[in-house]
Order: C-alpha cells, then structure tokens, then sequence
C-alpha cells in the first residue's frame, strides 16, 4: 500500500534525507583519515565502514527517504515506500540507537567531528526516523507474519560479521568477537540483540495495529 506525502512531509522527509547522507559522509571521511592511526589500508577501511550494522541501517535509512521522492512510481521507488519496507528499516534503525546508547558509548569518548557523526548516526538519525515513520505510515497496514521477514536481515549481517571476522582479524561491534569471547559468549550476546529486535518490531507492529477490532466469536 503506498502513500501520498503532503508537502510538508516530503519537505521533512527531504531534509532528514540530507541529513542522513552527511552523517554518512561525514564518517566515511573521519575513517579514511583514521588509517594512518588504525593501520588499515584504504580499501580495508572503506570494507570496515560498510561492515557496521550502523552504517548499512543509516545508509538503508537515506535510501527509503531519498527514492521515494527522487523516482516514487519506479519499481526501487515503489519498494522503499511500502509500509512493511520502511517499517523494518524503523525497527533496525531504532536498534541502532538502543544498542549504541545502552552498550556501546560508555566504551568510547569520541570528540570533534567524530562526535557529531557518532550523534548523527546514533541519535538524531534514529529518533527523527522513528518520529517521521510513525507520522507517514498509514495506520492498519502491518501483520504479525511481517515480524518474520524483519529477521532476515540482522541474520544474514551476522553471518557475514562472523564469516569475514577471523578472515580480516576484525569485528564490528565487541559483542560479536568471536576471538576473544568465543562462539558461546558471542551466541548468547547475539540472543540477546535477536530478542530486542523481536520486541521491537513486535512493538511496531502493535502500534501500527491499535484500533483494530478483533472479530468475536459466535457465541452457540
């Protein structure tokens, strides 16, 4: 099901968009100038920055804001616009602010421009996307059976986190460290972000849903 934005949402939906792809910018650039601290190469480096559930959730963010408006009748433009697409992308989006904010900041004293992009990334991007989601979507237009399909993509991020970790002596985030927790420690971390994402698209699907009526049952 799709639909029409007002000129004030796509206005809105507009400037998240170029706001979203600076933060993205912004820390692509702030990587590439780390390399001669991380001794990284380049290309390893551009690998690194595109191997962060962070990342790929922003970046999928800027995709579902920026083809609807630039192209909204293609097939790309009609995939991104559809409720149940850019639902999920709210529930990894909203992950990352979780995670980050509850786990991961507390690790790290970013400063500077690293700073604005990591509040970029982590805050800003995932409260203004959530807000903006819940204004846009039309209400009634999500199912339970669509929680399932949300899964897909943090599983396959996380077998790929795995699979090219001990390849590249390199993980993303220290839950998934394989090397220095083992695979017990780091299945039981992942359990944990597996059932976040479940209550959370849970949850987005309940607000999507409230009002519905249930059907009765016939009373015999």
């Amino acid at each position: 099901m799709q639909y029409t934005p007002t000129a004030g949402r796509k206005a809105a939906t507009a400037i998240l968009a170029v706001i979203t792809w600076f933060a993205l910018a912004l820390q692509l650039k702030l990587s590439v100038e780390s390399t001669p601290t991380t001794g990284f190469t380049a290309t390893k480096t551009v690998i690194n920055f595109f191997s962060y559930f962070t990342i790929l959730s922003n970046l999928l963010v800027a995709l579902t804001l920026t083809i609807p408006l630039l192209s909204p009748h293609s097939t790309i433009g009609r995939f991104f616009s559809h409720p149940r697409v850019s639902s999920g992308i709210a529930v990894y989006i909203f992950i990352v602010g979780l995670v980050y904010n509850l786990v991961l900041r507390s690790i790290w004293s970013p400063a500077g421009w690293q700073l604005a992009a990591d509040n970029l990334l982590h805050v800003v991007v995932p409260l203004a996307y959530v807000v903006l989601w819940a204004v846009i979507t039309p209400r009634h237009v999500l199912y339970w059976k669509d929680l399932l399909p949300w899964l897909f993509f943090p599983a396959l991020y996380l077998a790929y986190s795995l699979a090219r970790g001990p390849v590249a002596h390199w993980y993303p985030y220290p839950f998934v460290d394989v090397d220095k927790f083992g695979y017990g420690k780091v299945a039981l971390n992942s359990f944990f972000v597996l059932i976040a994402i479940i209550t959370v698209g849970a949850g987005v699907i309940a607000l999507n849903r409230r009002g519905i009526k249930q059907p009765e049952t016939s009373k015999r």
